[in-house]
């Protein structure tokens, strides 16, 4: 069975010692949509990945960066289910112990930062996890 990967098409926008700054464009599911302009959901956020990789690549030239697919459910999972579960275990507990609704809410609140604290204070070593490669040129745009 075929690895599944993540890609994105993106262009370079610069190469040097060995890294390659590459601007991807993530797009909404519905940004093909023709009323993506008028209602506001359609929209696109322009990232820049470094991606490791020895090859000469021009500024403006078209390639493809993936990213393993664990990888990807690994950051859903990091960014989106932990939180919730720390969310639902710390109001139901603070709740069960008496804790009025306003400081067991204030106090999920301050929960979930730290949990993103420490997510942010653990980056460096998740940066080294998530490792993007190109996988082909698309073409030269040149």
């Amino acid at each position: 069975m075929a690895s599944k990967e993540i890609s994105h098409k993106g262009k370079v926008l610069s190469s040097c010692d060995g890294v390659v700054s590459v601007e991807i464009t993530s797009s909404s599911a519905c940004a093909s949509c023709h009323a993506s302009g008028l209602c506001g959901l359609g929209e696109s956020v322009r990232k820049t990945v470094d991606v490791r990789d020895s090859g000469h690549y021009l500024p403006g030239q078209e390639v493809e960066v993936c990213l393993a697919h664990r990888m990807g459910l690994k950051a859903v999972f990091l960014s989106y289910v932990i939180p919730v579960i720390v969310l639902i275990v710390l109001i139901l507990s603070l709740s069960a112990a008496g804790v009025s609704e306003l400081a067991a809410g204030l106090l999920t609140i301050a929960g979930i930062a730290v949990y993103y604290m420490v997510l942010w204070l653990f980056r460096d070593s998740l940066k080294k996890e998530y490792v993007f490669y190109i996988k082909n040129q698309l073409y030269d745009s040149l």
